[in-house]
């Protein structure tokens, strides 16, 4: 099986309100934050160590977006009775997870994982956990008011992030890697849309009805190393969290945040057999979009798959059929390598076919269908439309992960949901991190070294004792054996 992309990652900036009281967002993140109670190396996160104003294009940038934001919250915490450690609220958890208060949302970062499977269960972890953490902060309020939502917008035109990542081989051109993956990208949201009422767009028509993803309307450019602004469909941040020399990091913020387990391992399965098409360079569609930042709007405003696109060399084709086409190349090429790449393949497949033909049948596992079933039943039984805000409530409950009022939640409970992995699986993520990638070394750190950590981060560990563990060329499994067998004498805990 080809090693083009070893490490996946997810993160997920979850929504959160209360609704019991006025209150501060970034404090009702921190509690939130604060209240996990797994083991975990707290508040000492090695920001020294984020590199965010490189750019793959070759250049750094003196500022961005974000760091007029940072200034601007600097000036509010000042007010606040906490230092900027405690605000932020790092920990580093037991499975090699990151969780933390991104300023005004808890955000969950996956450890790195090998395979797809793997990355869905850890992502499912983090739910878990952000819901646990919720119930303990309502129990130490003696209330209900607090609500988190895995989504990406407040619905009052603010969006935020649901970024997955990939490890790439630098040794071709940016450029290349650009090239064969735009079309796929703006055109995967058919399957890994979560569906939004409405729409949210500053400038040009309103929408009426379902869009297929939410981060849709938030899109406004093919490249850009911002990510609150002029939000692209390809980010150029040049962060690979390994050897440089060697590696980049496809950071990809387009993605919506999908309830449904499904829905993330085809998204993300996709995605990574794409990459290692381009990777092995055996990738010989040609698709040219000419303006893929209008079409990828036009997409989520239809369900069909089928809204004519312009390329650049004058004919159109539709979005159906561009995924059709990476598919074909990428099961003539990629089939038989392994089980769980074969069930991307074959999934893939089903999926488009039922989009073009019975797209009813998506209703049990792609997010933005299943809405799309769930609340045209509502509004027939109601006799209401989609103007009715009484819908919008409901497509946020549909994220809430308050199992007696999420939407979602309770299809799940009910059986009417695919379901991909049995609780003990992910109570078993929750606890373990992956044993075949770096995060593992970063799990046994934190479970066995308490207070003898000076700093943390994806790439090392230092200790107080002057001691640096570098974990940046750890890659693969084959690395992750070779440290544990070599550093036992160093590192007793290993």
């Amino acid at each position: 099986m080809s090693a083009i992309v070893p490490l996946l990652g997810l993160e997920t900036e979850y929504g959160i309100i209360r609704d019991d009281v006025d209150y501060d967002v970034v404090e009702e993140s921190m509690q939130l934050v604060h209240r996990c109670g797994l083991k975990s190396e707290f508040g000492n996160w090695a920001y020294s160590r984020e590199r965010t104003h490189l750019d793959m294009r070759g250049f750094n940038v003196d500022s961005l977006a974000q760091d007029e934001e940072e200034d601007a919250f600097c000036i509010k915490d000042s007010k606040r009775p906490y230092t900027y450690w405690e605000m932020k609220s790092d920990r580093v958890l037991e499975n090699g997870a990151r969780f933390y208060n991104d300023h005004t949302h808890p955000e969950y970062s996956t450890p790195e994982c090998g395979s797809v499977f793997q990355l869905v269960t850890h992502d499912l972890a983090g739910e878990r956990i952000v819901t646990e953490c919720a119930r303990l902060r309502n129990n130490d309020l003696d209330s209900h008011g607090v609500q988190v939502f895995k989504n990406n917008t407040d619905y009052s035109g603010h969006s935020y992030g649901t970024h997955d990542n990939y490890l790439i081989p630098r040794r071709l051109p940016f450029e290349f890697w650009v090239e064969g993956l735009v079309p796929f990208l703006v055109t995967r949201q058919l399957y890994a849309g979560a569906g939004k009422v409405g729409s949210e767009q500053r400038r040009g028509e309103s929408f009426r009805g379902l869009q297929l993803a939410q981060r849709s309307d938030f899109i406004e450019t093919v490249l850009s190393i911002e990510t609150m602004t002029q939000r692209p469909i390809i980010n150029t941040r040049d962060e690979p969290h390994a050897t440089p020399e060697k590696y980049r990091r496809l950071h990809l913020i387009l993605g919506d945040a999908n309830m449904s387990p499904y829905a993330t391992a085809l998204k993300v399965g996709s995605t990574r057999l794409v990459l290692t098409l381009i990777g092995e360079e055996k990738l010989s569609l040609s698709v040219g979009l000419e303006d893929p930042v209008v079409g990828i709007k036009k997409i989520s405003r239809d369900q069909t798959g089928t809204v004519l696109l312009k390329r650049k060399n004058g004919s159109t084709v539709t979005p159906l059929e561009i995924q059709e086409a990476y598919l074909e190349a990428v099961e003539k090429t990629l089939s038989g390598q392994c089980k769980e790449w074969d069930w991307i393949i074959r999934e893939w497949g089903r999926t488009l076919s039922e989009l073009r033909h019975h797209p009813e049948k998506l209703a049990d596992r792609i997010d933005w269908a299943i809405k799309q079933n769930l609340f045209t039943q509502f509004m027939e039984s109601e006799k209401v439309s989609w103007d009715d805000p009484w819908i919008k409530s409901l497509d946020l409950e549909y994220h809430n992960l308050d199992p007696d009022r999420g939407l979602y939640r309770g299809l799940e409970q009910n059986g009417e949901v695919f379901s991909m992995f049995s609780e003990d699986e992910v109570a078993c993520a929750i606890q373990q991190a992956p044993e075949d990638t770096r995060a593992l070394i970063r799990g046994l750190a934190v479970t066995r070294s308490e207070g003898t950590i000076k700093n943390i981060h994806w790439t090392g560990i230092e200790f107080t004792d002057g001691e640096f563990l570098d974990l940046s060329e750890i890659v693969s499994s084959a690395d992750v054996e070779h440290l544990l067998n070599s550093e036992k004498e160093r590192f007793k805990w290993l």
